[in-house]
């Protein structure tokens, strides 16, 4: 059945089941590998995207559910890695094997955009993805400053050639 989606801002048809989860539709059709398969019932979180910004399991929502409406994956985020979650991820080095990061990424944009500057509570509260690395302390840091980022703080150079280095 074809569907008409609006992914990272492009309007797209795909031809799928209307049963088929959004997921699969992203990485399979669409060749979007960004959003991860973690559990595939809606629990762990490495699937979340952003419908009509705000996050959501891709895993066990059916594409014909989010026809016509606004979905952001990770890769729609930012182009070139220049949203404040993603600068805070690297500046902090937050991903241990990475798997979940993506999908911690979404949540932590959606939060910033309702809570400009969350507490330790707010984040807690809203970062509810599985992290099986445990870098729930980095995780909380790096929303943190990607606050201070977003109000104007610059980035770390640091972070910046840490990763450019390829060291870990």
């Amino acid at each position: 059945m074809p569907v008409t989606l609006k992914i990272n801002g492009k309007s797209t048809t795909v031809d799928a089941p209307p049963e088929m989860p959004l997921l699969w539709v992203l990485r399979d059709v669409l060749d979007l590998k960004g959003t991860k398969f973690g559990c595939g019932i809606a629990q762990c979180g490495a699937c979340t995207v952003h419908m009509a910004g705000v996050p959501v399991r891709s895993c066990s929502m059916p594409v014909s559910a989010v026809a016509g409406q606004e979905i952001t994956t990770i890769e729609g985020l930012s182009k070139d890695g220049s949203h404040p979650v993603q600068k805070a991820w690297e500046e902090i080095d937050v991903p241990q094997c990475g798997y979940c990061q993506a999908g911690q990424m979404m949540v932590a944009a959606s939060l910033l955009k309702s809570k400009k500057n969350p507490s330790d509570a707010d984040i807690d509260a809203a970062m509810t993805n599985i992290c099986r690395c445990g870098t729930y302390n980095r995780i909380r840091s790096a929303v943190h400053r990607a606050a201070a980022i977003a109000s104007g703080a610059p980035t770390s150079a640091a972070g910046s050639a840490r990763s450019r280095n390829g060291e870990e």
